[in-house]
């Protein structure tokens, strides 16, 4: 797969969520989401454990499933008081960006099914009651490998977008992958499809200055 003309740091500053972009009418090759799996089996695990699993999903049936329990996820994290209206009014500075991505997130949650490939990263174990320590090793060994797999995405032409909205219902998504839900810990739902054109800015942030704490807090 031919890789687009970026340096890493223009892939490191142009990965962002990909929502109205993606191209639902067009195939991924699963030559393609092997070297994105690849590349995301490099990234660190804790204790080289390397205890993560990777669901791919591209039965039309089963992305239709998903979708559905991702939609009634997606109603609830809407529907919760940070992003009511009057909750959006006490901060108009942030407000038409939070808008805006409210937009395109209700556009994606129509479409999810419509995604080619539907990327779960798994992690062997629960985590539900166990201590901070505990979930950070977990969570650190499997949240950069759906990274990795994110940029070596981009740098092929792919888009995705994190998502965890599904977890609302993950035994209910457990059951309709076979997955073990008493083993297995799902932590997101990526929608993988190569993207409308290539061209993607930078994602705006805050200056540095306002969350960068040297020494001391």
């Amino acid at each position: 797969m031919a890789l687009l003309d970026l340096t890493a740091d223009q892939v490191l500053m142009t990965t962002r969520s990909v929502r109205k972009r993606l191209d639902f009418s067009r195939a991924v090759e699963p030559e393609v989401i092997r070297e994105c799996l690849e590349i995301a089996m490099r990234a660190p695990t804790g204790g080289n454990r390397q205890s993560w699993h990777f669901v791919i999903v591209t039965d039309a049936e089963q992305r239709r499933a998903i979708g559905d329990l991702y939609r009634k996820g997606w109603e609830l994290y809407r529907n919760l008081p940070m992003n009511a209206p009057d909750a959006l009014a006490k901060m108009p500075e942030k407000a038409a960006t939070q808008l805006r991505v409210l937009d395109s997130a209700n556009y994606l949650a129509e479409h999810m099914h419509e995604a080619p490939v539907l990327f779960i990263p798994c992690i062997w174990g629960r985590m539900d009651s166990a201590p901070s320590a505990a979930q950070a090793g977990q969570w650190g060994s499997i949240l950069p490998a759906a990274w990795s797999f994110m940029l070596a995405a981009r740098a092929r032409g792919l888009g995705t977008s994190w998502t965890t909205v599904h977890l609302f219902f993950e035994r209910e998504a457990a059951e309709v992958l076979g997955i073990p839900f008493e083993k297995v810990t799902q932590t997101a739902l990526i929608p993988v499809a190569y993207t409308q054109g290539t061209d993607f800015a930078p994602a705006k942030r805050e200056p540095l200055d306002t969350v960068l704490h040297w020494d001391r807090w």
